[in-house]
């Protein structure tokens, strides 16, 4: 079968993502490119993803793993290519899936990396101390992250009307079109507030009806998560915080540590996080098993009495 083939099954994949799975945007992309790769090996090998033998896709997994790609890198491009190939067995372009005889390498869940409640505050703190609006402004997404557990990606979409009128709640789009409702600390909501008052000075000339809460001169009319990870890294570094350490989704792991180290229901923290499958959320409680075995010595029946 030709490239133009393959191209096309490609395209009808994502096009199935796209509208019967709500994927979002930037897990098409991944999608788009872990494809991509596939079918760039398998061309090598005079093959494509459309005729592939199961031995060719079996020497692309193996491929995977000689690159010295991150583990979860490797996993996603075999997830990817799996996933296709159940699609386009189930629209009856093959009869065989090439994918599924070969098995995928076991691998643990590595811990998430987190902050201590000291170092956030030392973060939150460096962030506001930068001048006049960019202070305020880093300030606030900082605020916001932690707060909430945000995304960056949902963070940097919000619109201006989800904040302007100082909410108790937000109601943040996630994962796949997804909506939760996601409720605001008292620092959180200052931090918006001041932000607001000079929020103007970071629009577009000539765009006073920018829609995002965080507009930018940018192409795109909104900060991108790219640029708040380099502002970030400054504030880090400011707050003698490796810089390494430090990220958007480190600060949405502390988020959920730091509840669940306070007593939070795990339940709660994954409607908090947007998490669909509780077994998401339960990594966190290896970080904060010492809480939680605190809480089973001294609450449950049999820990009292002993």
């Amino acid at each position: 079968m030709s490239a133009a083939t393959s191209e096309g099954w490609v395209e009808a994949f994502l096009e199935m993502m796209a509208v019967e799975r709500a994927a979002a945007r930037n897990t098409l992309t991944a999608y788009g490119k872990d494809l991509a790769d596939a079918q760039a090996f398998l061309a090598g090998r005079g093959a494509g993803l459309a005729d592939a033998a199961a031995e060719d896709v079996e020497a692309y997994f193996a491929a995977l793993a000689d690159r010295g790609l991150a583990a979860s890198t490797a996993a996603r491009r075999r997830a990817s290519v799996r996933q296709f190939y159940r699609f386009v067995l189930g629209e009856g372009w093959r009869k065989d899936d090439p994918s599924r005889r070969v098995d995928a390498p076991k691998k643990g869940r590595p811990l998430p990396k987190i902050l201590s409640r000291e170092e956030v505050d030392r973060l939150i703190a460096a962030a506001g101390a930068r001048d006049g609006a960019q202070g305020l402004r880093l300030g606030c997404m900082v605020e916001l992250i932690y707060a909430s557990g945000l995304r960056v990606s949902e963070l940097t979409a919000l619109p201006l009307a989800a904040l302007a009128r100082d909410p108790a709640y937000l109601i943040v789009k996630g994962k796949g079109g997804k909506e939760r409702l996601v409720p605001l600390n008292a620092p959180a909501r200052a931090a918006v507030k001041a932000y607001l008052e000079v929020r103007k000075a970071f629009l577009p000339k000539g765009d006073a009806a920018n829609p995002w809460l965080f507009p930018s001169r940018g192409k795109g009319g909104r900060l991108t998560p790219r640029r708040f990870v380099q502002l970030l890294d400054e504030a880090a570094a400011d707050a003698g915080i490796d810089p390494a350490r430090v990220s958007p989704h480190v600060l949405r792991h502390a988020f959920a540590t730091h509840l669940l180290e306070g007593g939070a229901d795990l339940r709660v923290v994954q409607t908090l996080l947007g998490h669909a499958d509780i077994a998401t959320t339960q990594v966190y409680t290896h970080l904060a098993g010492e809480r939680l075995r605190e809480v089973v010595a001294t609450k449950h029946p049999l820990g009292r009495k002993r």
